[in-house]
């Protein structure tokens, strides 16, 4: 095996791949890449056996070929190289030799046929997202799923077709959030759970593409061409057990979570009787700087809403006490209700609008979020035991 290509297209499908690389490897050759190079491109593929990335780019090659590396190792050659192009070749088999106008590196491999095999996937359903709509749903979405496998439901992202709608829901069973994205066909009914650490690394993947994609646009279109339209698009296929995504000259695959995700929308409140839109950075600025006493607390804060506003408070704690007035509208009925100071954070964090719009039904329902510029979205915090004085 013997090619030459740009130290850049390099490094940056090295950094794609190693996403798919676990700190804690089971078996030692899931810390390294897989290099193939067939026709005029060379193909780098990762693994942790649950999710597997695999990028391409183009390259001069003089000798077809494959070898598996680690990934660290030709990674840390790419990352502190400053030239433009390099050489790598293999040599006694399983030796790389990486080779640039001022530096040349060594690195011993192992044979590619050691490598787990990548298998694509049986495909059952597919359909394609533009790739704008897709980052907005992982960015409203991801954030509220479980952080442990406890419940393994709950650790990924729930996926189901209905009316024309994509709609992504997760939740760790103390807040959820729902994104609706339109869709012309998903070539059939879709119901998957998705582990969400696999749609964070696809939220990077596609943050880098689209990123990369723009500035290309810019560079060779007018100001004013429709960037949005041109950008590639996301091809996802299912089987019974696995997702694909394809999006450029990336792959990733990954296993479909087993078992039925909550019936979520029994727990949305079907009446609201307490309506107020908040300044989202006022509101934020507020709730930072309570935090430093509700975490005292479970995070308690309490809301109460009447015709004078919004009034906020901590519970006493023993380094002290917290409270604000926000003058806004509030619409219905005066009202009351404790939410989790860390989780309207996390909340605060995921939304670009200027104002938020808080739904409530009273102190032991839910408290329902929504913003103008996503309508198919809502965030849903559940209620806190209110902490009297």
């Amino acid at each position: 095996m013997k090619f030459s290509c740009k130290t850049s297209d390099l490094l940056q499908a090295l950094n794609l791949v190693s996403r798919a690389i676990s700190n804690q490897q089971a078996l030692p050759i899931l810390g390294n890449v897989l290099i193939n190079i067939e026709g005029k491109r060379c193909t780098l593929s990762a693994t942790d056996l649950e999710l597997s990335i695999i990028t391409s780019f183009e390259a001069n090659i003089e000798n077809e070929g494959s070898i598996t590396v680690p990934a660290k190792a030709l990674l840390n050659f790419a990352q502190y190289n400053n030239d433009a192009e390099v050489l790598l070749e293999t040599s006694e088999g399983t030796q790389l030799k990486c080779t640039s106008q001022q530096s040349k590196t060594v690195i011993t491999g192992e044979s590619a046929q050691e490598y787990p095999t990548i298998t694509p996937i049986e495909k059952e359903t597919s359909f394609t997202l533009k790739i704008g709509p897709l980052l907005d749903a992982l960015h409203n979405v991801t954030f509220a799923s479980a952080k442990t496998t406890l419940r393994p439901v709950l650790s990924g992202v729930y996926l189901r077709s209905e009316k024309g709608n994509l709609i992504f829901v997760s939740t760790d069973s103390y807040r959820l959030s729902e994104f609706a994205i339109p869709v012309e066909s998903t070539g059939g009914d879709v119901s998957c759970i998705i582990p969400a650490k696999v749609l964070e690394e696809l939220r990077s993947v596609l943050s880098a593409n689209k990123k990369n994609e723009t500035q290309k646009i810019k560079d060779t279109k007018e100001e004013n061409n429709d960037i949005e339209n041109n950008l590639p698009t996301v091809d996802i296929a299912l089987s019974a057990q696995q997702i694909e995504i394809r999006t450029g000259d990336t792959i990733l695959l990954s296993r479909l979570i087993e078992g039925k995700f909550p019936d979520y929308q029994q727990i949305i409140p079907k009446e609201k009787k307490t309506t107020v839109k908040l300044p989202t950075k006022d509101l934020t600025l507020i709730v930072k700087r309570m935090h430093y006493f509700a975490k005292e607390m479970n995070n308690n804060l309490t809301f109460h809403f009447s015709s004078k506003g919004v009034h906020i408070t901590t519970p006493q704690t023993q380094i002290g006490q917290d409270e604000a007035t926000m003058d806004v509208g509030v619409s219905g009925e005066d009202n009351k209700i404790a939410l989790s100071s860390s989780y309207l954070l996390d909340f605060l964090s995921h939304t670009d609008d200027d104002e938020v719009e808080l739904q409530l039904t009273d102190s032991m329902h839910p408290a329902v979020f929504h913003v103008q510029s996503r309508e198919l979205f809502l965030h849903l915090i559940m209620p806190l035991r209110i902490q009297e004085d």
